[in-house]
């Protein structure tokens, strides 16, 4: 194929979910042989669908996907499924070829060399590896079918800056075509020279020339512009109007006069430009803290991590009362979501909890949640009070409408379910937040009003972020970390 040829074009393309959920509408838009692409729109919009479009998945109502066939597709997708992780390493990558690999092992082993993934055990099943583990066999997956178009999305999710920074240089370097869905806008700016934008608003598909902040950059112009054009022509049609009103009164011409100024009026109306909406943004909102706390929420003082692949056992002094904030740090596969479950199940040996401590566990894998329950019906069982008309207005405010709220959990998109499960935790009215890498799939507009949440939030936390930005927007009193506690106690 030619450099910058055209692989792949949306043609009319309409497609819904439904009767109801309008993704594309009459969309028209290309994808060039090399491009780095990154697709962008908040929550929800359709993001994902798009790419199970590329891949088949879906087919249009309306208009047609043209591409060549010959074209090979790779695709890591945003999270491991529940039957795949029963599998051994070696089964799953089995399913990445349509015929039998007699050299599968050593294709496994140059991928995990690619993605920085350091395990030689094949027989290992892919539920005993962590977050950040599965994040990089996700995209060994893609890889390892050597693809034309390689489509990821959130790809960054779980993994540490290490893994980012990895995954970064070999996109930079990379000379195939890639399609990147991520809410990480440093990552995104590093290798990106094409932008897909779904307007959520119009259902169409904006193509712009250059990286993320330059897109941003020139979305907010146009902004400006419409509403500068806007603010001209009102000025110019209020001065009409109040000669309009002057004129009227008269008798003769001067009523003509009013007439045909009428008419300027009509046409300056029609002039006005509608002005790009911008993504929403959730409304700014406050965790409550549960009531009559006092004294330790919970203390531990024995843990177990995990070093070169085997569990150790680790001495730690965490103690945590109301106001704490911890952070837990540590390289992927130290076992840090490993050691939150148990901590937020208590199944950590000698761990000590408060009598009638509430606990709001938020997972990375929003497995806390019961996929097959409609969002109202989790909302109603979550809250601490069940009052329908409060419950309503706390999901609105995180973007959960009227149009959602009766959607079962699992058609939700990942950052949709994200969204529901913060709703959980202001409903529960929790005294110890465990918040297990609550940026994943979070639109970046929504990140600076969630941190301002979790830094006034009044009760003890326990927190994991692979973003040093997040992070640094929330108080923090103690940041342990894991990889310098084994040290100490080996």
């Amino acid at each position: 194929m030619a450099a910058n040829e055209v692989i792949l074009r949306f043609d009319n393309v309409t497609f819904e979910f439904g009767e109801t959920k309008t993704i594309l509408e009459e969309a028209n838009f290309i994808l060039r042989e090399g491009a780095k692409v990154t697709i962008m729109g908040q929550n929800g919009a359709g993001k994902s669908t798009i790419l199970g479009m590329i891949l088949k998945h879906y087919q249009p109502k309306e208009g047609r996907i043209i591409r060549n066939e010959s074209l090979s597709i790779g695709h890591a997708k945003q999270t491991i499924a529940q039957d795949e992780r029963e599998m051994t390493l070696r089964q799953y990558f089995e399913r990445a070829f349509d015929e039998k690999k007699y050299n599968l092992d050593q294709l496994i082993k140059n991928v995990f060399e690619v993605v920085n993934l350091q395990i030689t055990d094949y027989d290992r099943l892919v539920k005993q590896l962590s977050g950040g583990q599965q994040a990089r066999l996700l995209l060994a997956f893609a890889l390892i079918q050597n693809p034309d178009i390689l489509l990821l999305d959130e790809p960054t999710n779980n993994l540490d800056q290490e893994g980012i920074d990895h995954l970064m240089m070999y996109l930079i370097m990379y000379d195939k075509t890639v399609v990147v869905i991520s809410h990480d806008a440093d990552f995104l700016n590093s290798f990106t020279d094409t932008v897909w934008y779904l307007d959520v608003h119009k259902h169409q598909v904006e193509m712009y020339d250059g990286n993320y902040y330059d897109v941003k950059d020139q979305i907010a112009k146009q902004i400006e512009r419409e509403n500068l054009q806007n603010a001209r022509m009102q000025k110019e049609i209020a001065e009409k109007k109040d000669k309009i009103n002057f004129f009227a009164n008269k008798g003769g011409k001067m009523r003509r006069l009013a007439a045909k100024l009428r008419d300027d009026v009509e046409e300056a109306e029609e002039g006005k430009v509608e002005v790009r909406r911008e993504d929403r943004t959730i409304r700014p909102f406050t965790i409550p803290c549960q009531d009559e706390l006092s004294g330790d929420s919970m203390a531990v003082e024995k843990v177990q991590l995990m070093q070169h692949g085997d569990p150790v056992q680790a001495k730690i002094d965490l103690r945590l009362y109301k106001g704490k904030h911890i952070q837990l740090k540590g390289p992927n596969g130290i076992g840090k979501t490993t050691l939150l479950e148990a901590l937020a199940t208590n199944q950590v040996p000698g761990l000590q909890i408060a009598d009638g401590l509430e606990i709001g566990y938020y997972r990375q894998d929003f497995s806390t949640l019961d996929f097959n329950k409609t969002v109202r019906e989790s909302l109603v069982i979550h809250s601490a009070d069940g009052n329908e008309e409060y419950i309503r207005k706390v999901a609105a405010g995180f973007l959960v409408t009227a149009e959602v709220i009766n959607t079962r959990i699992g058609d939700l998109s990942e950052g949709q379910k994200g969204l529901v499960a913060f709703t959980h935790l202001v409903l529960q009215k929790p005294g110890l937040l465990i918040l297990d890498e609550p940026t994943n799939h979070i639109n970046f507009r929504h990140l600076p009003i969630i941190a301002k949440a979790l830094d006034e939030y009044e009760g003890a936390m326990i927190l994991v972020s692979h973003m040093p930005d997040f992070v640094s927007q929330i108080k923090i009193e103690e940041v342990i970390d894991l990889e310098k506690l084994i040290e100490k106690n080996s």
